[in-house]
């Protein structure tokens, strides 16, 4: 709940606790696809990418889309956990220690957005629906399917612990797995898994504590949860609130990360700012591409004007339903922003473009909140990082213009 007004908020760059785990902060890096994976195994690059903005200060960074199942890729060159990646995860977690910086891992399936032609593997999702990646039927999981989903994160989850991880992060949004059952437009069904949003949200409740059950209170658990899917048929931020007070009653989650946008149907509600139509239809190819340059391809991603906190009304929302930890994310790049975050009653802030363009940002802001100067992030909502996934994800307007050492 928002504190009370005679309560001193939390200094953001203090260190704090999330469940377990101590944070030498409240900053993390949310979790962006960083394409340093081409063998599905974690990479020196992998390794180099999160110390860089480990040792720029943040409180904890995370490892993006650590899949549970090899159909829960969104393509073939991700990590699918397991005991083969234990000892290239541990590595990774032991290298982010020593920097005094916390590690999570994003723990996911990735349902419809998985491209089943690039991994070999059909993609599943609550309702049989087309794949615009790879131009093939999406199955509709069955009970079976949900069952080993189900298994795979607890096996997923144990092999993290193993491996070091402070934290795990179970991806509820986007229109992944779990999010696809609780779009009414991606769930048709009309079983105990489809209908009202008690049965939409089944599968979230079921992963959260079957996960919890398994790591009890060895590491954190947290969810990304969407705040609105940006489209119609989509989770609604008044079924969003619902959501999380289901969580909550749970009591598996430590904290929820609150996000947006659909990887499916709109991605730019969750980014804001520029649309790089050019750029991101010269990184695809075949088909894809040719889609892309098209009209109706140009309109899949929308334009929506960049500023400060973007989700902050509807995550205030949120902030009034539960007790629990929030993160809040989206559009956070100034010390201000930070600060407003803590006195609206929010735990933890989550930065990606941010720390992308800057990966010293959380030390610098806290060296010119020392000096009195204004902590402000120099990204500038681009978006010119987003096409950069497939070949590794980067900021090209730092490389073009790399900022000059501190």
């Amino acid at each position: 709940m928002t504190p009370a007004p005679d309560v001193p908020a939390p200094d953001v760059l203090a260190p704090a606790t999330l469940g377990p785990v101590r944070l030498r902060n409240r900053t993390v890096k949310a979790a962006t696809f960083e394409g340093r994976t081409p063998e599905g195994e974690v990479s020196d690059a992998l390794i180099d990418y999160h110390l860089e903005v480990a040792r720029g200060g943040i409180g904890m960074t995370t490892v993006a889309y650590l899949a549970v199942a090899p159909e829960g890729r969104t393509h073939r060159e991700q990590i699918v956990v397991g005991p083969d990646t234990l000892a290239g995860l541990t590595r990774m977690t032991e290298a982010v220690h020593e920097t005094g910086a916390a590690i999570a891992g994003q723990v996911g399936h990735a349902g419809p957005v998985a491209n089943g032609r690039s991994n070999g593997v059909r993609a599943i999702a609550a309702s049989r629906m087309p794949s615009p990646l790879s131009m093939q039927m999406v199955a509709s999981a069955t009970e079976g399917d949900l069952t080993r989903v189900t298994g795979a994160y607890v096996a997923t989850a144990r092999t993290l612990v193993r491996a070091g991880f402070d934290a795990l992060e179970l991806h509820m949004a986007h229109n992944y797995l779990i999010s696809s059952f609780l779009a009414p437009r991606l769930n048709r069904r009309k079983d105990r898994w489809g209908g009202s949003l008690e049965n939409r949200a089944r599968l979230a409740r079921q992963v959260a504590l079957a996960v919890r059950e398994e790591v009890g209170d060895a590491v954190a658990v947290t969810a990304k949860v969407s705040l609105s899917d940006g489209y119609r048929g989509g989770v609604s931020t008044d079924e969003s609130v619902e959501i999380a007070r289901m969580l909550e009653a749970d009591g598996a989650l430590d904290a929820l990360q609150l996000s947006g946008g659909s990887s499916l149907m709109n991605p730019m509600y969750l980014f804001r700012g520029d649309v790089p139509h050019r750029e991101f239809a010269d990184s695809m190819s075949g088909v894809v591409k040719w889609g892309m340059r098209t009209p109706v391809g140009r309109s899949f991603l929308k334009a929506y004007p960049f500023e400060e906190a973007y989700f902050r009304d509807k995550a205030l929302r949120i902030r009034a339903a539960v007790d629990m930890p929030l993160m809040l994310l989206g559009g956070i790049n100034h010390l201000a922003t930070m600060d407003r975050a803590m006195a609206d009653g929010f735990e933890y802030v989550a930065l990606a473009r941010a720390v992308l363009r800057e990966p010293d940002l959380v030390d610098r802001l806290a060296r010119e909140r020392e000096g009195g100067g204004a902590g402000v992030g120099t990204c500038i909502h681009c978006n010119l990082c987003m096409p950069t996934i497939y070949s590794g994800t980067r900021c090209p307007v730092r490389e073009a213009a790399p900022l000059p050492p501190a």
